[in-house]
C-alpha cells in the first residue's frame, strides 16, 4: 500500500553521454537538464517499487522543477523523491537533485498510475 513518506534514489555519473551538448539541450559540456529531469523521475520510479498492484505502472504527466546549478564531467549527481500527497491515482513526489558539491535542482514531479496493458493499448491504438 502506497503511503506518504516513501523514498526513491537514483544516481548517476556525469559522462560524454548526458551532457547538454551531446543532448542538444545547450552548447555546453555540463549535466544537461533533461539528464536531470530523468534521473529525477526515475528516482520516483524507484520509491514505487513492489507498492503498485499486479499490472499497474506510472506515467510522469507533471514536473515542476528549477535547475539550479551546473555540474560537470566526471561528477556523480544523485536525485531523490518523497511522496508527499497521493490523490487517488495522482502522486506528487518533493524532489532534488545533489551532485558532489551542491543542490543541482529542486521541486516536484507528479505521476499517475496506469494499468499498463490498457495505457499501451490505447496509445498504439493511435497507429
Amino acid at each position: 500500500m502506497l503511503t506518504t513518506g516513501t523514498k526513491g534514489k537514483a544516481e548517476v555519473k556525469v559522462d560524454d553521454t548526458n551532457t547538454a551538448v551531446t543532448m542538444g539541450s545547450g552548447s555546453l559540456k555540463v549535466f544537461a537538464t533533461p539528464a536531470m529531469i530523468a534521473l529525477i523521475e526515475k528516482a520516483a520510479c524507484t520509491a514505487l517499487e513492489g507498492q503498485l498492484e499486479d499490472g499497474q505502472t506510472t506515467v510522469g504527466t507533471k514536473l515542476d522543477v528549477a535547475h539550479v546549478a551546473a555540474t560537470p564531467v566526471g561528477m556523480n549527481v544523485t536525485a531523490e523523491a518523497v511522496l508527499t500527497e497521493i490523490d487517488n491515482r495522482r502522486l506528487v513526489f518533493e524532489v532534488v537533485a545533489r551532485d558532489e558539491k551542491d543542490v543541482i535542482g529542486k521541486g516536484s514531479h507528479e505521476r499517475f498510475i496506469v494499468n499498463a496493458e490498457k495505457f499501451t493499448a490505447k496509445t498504439y491504438g493511435k497507429v
